[in-house]
């Protein structure tokens, strides 16, 4: 099952085609009313709602069935318990999150580093976190196939920490069984065939397909 999930962040860097996609959908917070107001109802909105006004709530609450409001004064932030959500109460295969990124820098962090925790590092592979310009991916130890994708120009990298024998050598830099203890990005790679090579033997890897500025 694929579940799409959109947190709060600003609407002008959602991908253009955003509310094409109309099913399982998990609203976060304020995003939950974003999709009401494209006419598509959430299967779940989740979050403290600390956000919204006590008439945008209350909107929320006559059109969503499962609605889940938790305490402001919590330790998962309202992305990380809808990504905990997707997994156990929707099984999902594969998770898209938009939303998540522009914005306040501390939220799209919090976005970007929580795939590091214990219990999302198993689902790292199913997860996308998606805007306007990029497409990020995430991995887990080995040797993994990135295709290319249509409008995305840059193929970049980033070593999460403790990332042994980091191999790119089929990417127009090449890159061969690099060891980086704390966290490095390999920017503007490019693919120069219809496919790219990434493997290494421990940490976790981000792959970021990006494309200059569009309005």
């Amino acid at each position: 099952m694929q579940v799409n999930i959109l947190a709060g962040g600003p609407q002008q860097v959602y991908p253009e085609d955003i509310f094409k996609q109309t099913k399982n959908w998990i609203g976060v917070d304020r995003g939950s009313l974003f999709l009401l107001h494209h006419h598509i109802i959430p299967c779940m909105a989740i979050g403290d709602f600390d956000s919204m006004s006590q008439s945008e709530l209350v909107e929320i609450k006559g059109k969503v069935s499962q609605i889940i409001q938790v305490n402001p004064i919590k330790d998962d932030t309202d992305t990380e318990l809808a990504l905990s959500k997707a997994f156990t109460r929707f099984d999902a295969d594969e998770v898209t999150i938009y939303g998540a990124t522009g914005g306040r820098l501390d939220h799209f962090l919090s976005n970007f580093l929580m795939l590091l925790k214990p219990q999302f590092k198993q689902y790292a592979q199913k997860i996308r976190i998606v805007d306007r310009q990029n497409s990020l991916l995430f991995f887990n130890p080995g040797k993994h196939i990135l295709r290319r994708q249509p409008n995305y120009k840059y193929l970049s990298f980033i070593a999460l920490g403790n990332v042994e024998d980091l191999t790119l050598p089929d990417e127009k830099y090449k890159l061969n069984e690099q060891s980086d203890i704390y966290p490095v990005a390999y920017i503007s790679n490019e693919f120069i065939s219809e496919q790219a090579t990434l493997s290494f033997s421990t940490g976790m890897v981000a792959a970021i397909y990006s494309r200059d500025y569009v309005k």
